[in-house]
């Protein structure tokens, strides 16, 4: 309605949690859903790149490293860029220190980034618009 866009369909579940009290020294790979309520100094990336991965940072949790996850919802502190292909939303009490790379964005009022916020065209669409407008000549019979 209104001519918006229907948000990607995130994971509808937290396959993996990180909690509070949880510090952890190293990289993750994962698919599914992750939440992290905990500290991560590490990269954080899946395994794979279909739509149904998803990051959640809580408002306690925070990460110093490399983000790649298809959608990511934070709360919390990222110290690093992050490459959201799909879906980003910085929540209330987002703080990021990186360059930002999105495919659809959503800020709530108070979150806070320092560094670029670069939008990422999707290749596949592109790929399909550029091979509708592509002409495929036949030459005329006057040239045989």
């Amino acid at each position: 309605m209104f001519g918006r866009k229907k948000k990607n369909h995130l994971h509808s579940h937290i396959d993996t949690l990180i909690g509070v009290n949880t510090h952890i020294e190293g990289n993750i790979t994962f698919s599914g859903g992750l939440r992290v309520d905990g500290h991560i100094t590490g990269n954080v990336i899946t395994t794979d790149n279909t739509h149904n991965n998803t990051l959640v940072l809580s408002d306690e949790g925070s990460i110093e490293g490399e983000i790649r996850v298809t959608n990511i919802i934070i709360n919390g502190t990222v110290i690093g860029p992050i490459h959201a292909h799909g879906y980003l939303e910085l929540q209330a009490k987002a703080k990021v220190y990186g360059d930002v790379h999105y495919g659809s964005l959503e800020i709530q009022l108070g979150a806070s980034v320092e560094g670029k916020m670069i939008h990422q065209i999707k290749l596949e669409s592109d790929d399909k618009q550029k091979s509708e407008k592509l002409i495929t000549l036949i030459p005329s019979s006057s040239d045989k």
